[in-house]
């Protein structure tokens, strides 16, 4: 079970901001605003797109690196499997994520552009790395710092899905939408937990939208940070700040609740819960009765989530028995059809027919079948 720390002790060293969380609250508007008041954002950063016009402000070797080893490890984004804890913790054992990063992050440091710099990477992903960026960061002397935007789940889980699902079946809806707040409970608490033993500030993306400023001092304070303008400022003596062009109410384009989600009532009141329960550590990033009741829903969620997996053994088997048998269906539809092909082209005495004997010839509808299976 996860332990709760004390209030982290000050730490000399170069400020890095990590900015992570679930994707889709809001941690690119974070990003982008700490770089307009002053942070630097390790270059190059990934492009803006059209789903984010306004900019993503993640460093591009960053996210190719959570990506990569994600993959590597079958992981999703918001994974909601508990075990996907371990078999990330494995993976890290092997020196190749820390060696990785320590390469990336010492040549950063090292670049003029970064010299006496506070620092900004954000990646919605960083979570599952926490104690790669927490051994790197020490060896290098660097004062890690985590800062995690929140919004509400019934937003994040909709904000992609519910046009889509929409004209989907209710059985459709129900598993995904499922899907989708289990893995934004699992990511939350996880994220909450990874910066236990480091400053961090959490903010709402809906606070953070209607009043920049007031939304940003908590962090500035609880993070120790240098802002290039006075947040406390009275209104009248403010001057246009560039943050102001950049965060705007606008930006929140999704304001679902959870009437517009499929998920089973248990799920739905745990998830609400642990929302509840970071909005508290918003005003007290570590406040200790919040992160005993975070371990308790932690704890709550592995026991309910092997339950789940037990409850639907049957189902899964099934379903893996049925695609292993049309995989060599396929597999042997294929090899057919390279047969017939072979008969066809020796009749008609093509030049392409190889002449060669049974076991030759099985050797070669082999490895066709291998290239066209895998082509697929």
């Amino acid at each position: 079970m996860p332990t709760s720390p004390a209030q982290p002790d000050e730490k000399p060293g170069t400020p890095l901001v990590l900015v992570s969380g679930s994707g889709r609250s809001g941690t690119s508007s974070l990003a982008g605003a700490l770089k307009r008041l002053g942070l630097h954002v390790p270059q190059p950063e990934v492009e803006a797109s059209e789903t984010n016009p306004r900019g993503f402000y993640e460093p591009q070797w960053v996210i190719d690196f959570h990506k990569r080893h994600l993959k590597e490890l079958a992981l999703f984004n918001i994974d909601s499997r508990p075990t996907a804890v371990d078999l990330v913790a494995r993976h890290v054992e092997s020196g190749v994520p820390t060696a990785e990063l320590h390469e990336w992050l010492s040549g950063q440091l090292a670049l003029p552009e970064s010299a006496g710099e506070q620092v900004v990477v954000k990646d919605p992903h960083a979570f599952w790395f926490a104690q790669v960026w927490e051994q790197v960061t020490a060896e290098l002397d660097v004062d890690l710092r985590w800062l995690t935007a929140l919004r509400h789940p019934a937003e994040v889980v909709g904000s992609r899905d519910i046009a889509y699902l929409s004209s989907q079946s209710d059985d459709l809806r129900l598993t995904k939408e499922t899907s989708n707040v289990a893995g934004w409970v699992h990511a939350a608490l996880l994220t909450e937990q990874a910066g236990r033993g480091s400053r961090r500030s959490f903010v709402r993306y809906t606070d953070l939208l209607a009043d920049w400023r007031s939304a940003l001092t908590p962090v500035q304070q609880h993070l120790d940070l240098a802002f290039n303008t006075d947040l406390a400022a009275p209104a009248s003596e403010r001057g246009h700040h560039p943050v102001d062009d950049f965060i705007e109410p606008s930006m929140r384009k999704s304001q679902l609740t959870w009437d517009d989600v499929r998920t089973p009532a248990w799920l739905r009141e745990m998830a609400e819960g642990v929302w509840e329960l970071l909005g508290v550590l918003t005003r007290d990033p570590h406040d200790t009765d919040t992160m005993r009741a975070l371990d308790a829903v932690h704890e709550d969620y592995d026991a309910r989530y092997a339950e789940a997996v037990a409850l639907t053994f049957d189902h899964t088997r099934a379903e893996s028995t049925l695609a292993a048998r049309e995989a060599r269906d396929a597999q042997r539809a294929t090899l057919q059809q390279l047969r017939r092909d072979l008969d066809a082209a020796r009749r008609s005495g093509s030049a392409d027919a190889p002449a060669v004997g049974g076991r030759e010839a099985a050797a070669i509808l082999r490895r066709a079948v291998v290239r066209r299976v895998t082509r697929r």
